[in-house]
């Protein structure tokens, strides 16, 4: 039985948040609501009449899935292969999905691809340059 890969896993849960949050960006255009509005309304001006969190939410996402696929000019270069950049983006990424009614769930998904990030991260896991590849063992014989 093989290791949990969690970059891959992780991966994997960036892509789903990714795309939950350019379809709630696209849901945010006919129907804007902030999440907070209950709280307060102060927030309204973000989503209507200039559609500003939902532009935001739309770029980030189609941002972090080709990121996370990776995209042909992203592939192999070092913001791809950098955990750090994306424990770092992240947080953003969710803050800017929670405050829009519709992106509640990619929030949660990009907390918990954070989490499983920080684990691999913590573990001494790399993203190699070649996406959806595991790291090569040295080729040499054995010592024993």
């Amino acid at each position: 039985m093989g290791r949990l890969i969690k970059n891959h896993w992780a991966r994997l849960i960036a892509l789903t948040a990714a795309a939950y949050q350019v379809a709630a960006a696209l849901e945010g255009f006919f129907w804007p609501k902030i999440f907070f509005d209950f709280l307060t309304k102060t927030l309204d001006p973000a989503v209507k009449p200039v559609p500003a969190l939902q532009i935001i939410n739309l770029l980030l996402g189609i941002w972090i899935f080709a990121w996370e696929w990776p995209l042909g000019l992203i592939a192999g270069s070092s913001i791809h292969r950098s955990m750090e950049a994306r424990l770092a983006s992240f947080p953003l990424a969710s803050l800017a999905a929670i405050l829009l009614y519709q992106g509640t769930n990619p929030a949660i998904y990009y907390l918990v691809a954070m989490v499983v990030y920080f684990w691999a991260y913590s573990e001494g896991e790399i993203i190699c340059a070649k996406p959806w590849t595991l790291p090569q063992r040295g080729r040499g014989g054995s010592k024993a």
